[in-house]
């Protein structure tokens, strides 16, 4: 997994703006479902779906099925470089994901996440 990621791959994935904000909602958040990225994203299910498949299919993310629900993650065997590139361009603009964090903040109803997961 490790093996193929290398800083061009990382940036192109994260070349779009939406998935972008998904990698760095996930990252913050350390899981969300598809629901939930639709809420704070402001967008269709389709399109965010299409744009979790895509990090999904570089590495970035793992997923996990509860039931009616997908969950996502970033992947667990992905490389330090790249959690430090994360938490970095996290902590650096925080200001850039405010709509979407409050929007997600006010969600009602988000679905329970298993005891079991973490």
């Amino acid at each position: 997994m490790a093996d193929h990621l290398t800083p061009p791959l990382v940036c192109k994935c994260l070349a779009d703006e939406t998935r972008a904000r998904i990698a760095l909602l996930i990252a913050r958040e350390q899981e969300l479902c598809v629901c939930e990225l639709v809420c704070a994203l402001n967008e269709s299910q389709p399109k965010i779906s299409r744009h979790l498949a895509q990090l999904r299919n570089c590495g970035l993310l793992a997923d996990r099925r509860q039931g009616q629900w997908v969950f996502y993650r970033l992947h667990p065997a992905l490389p330090d470089w790249v959690h430090d590139l994360l938490k970095l361009m996290l902590d650096s603009n925080r200001h850039w994901l405010s709509p979407q964090s409050q929007r997600l903040a006010a969600m009602g109803e988000r679905p329970e996440r298993s005891a079991a997961c973490c």
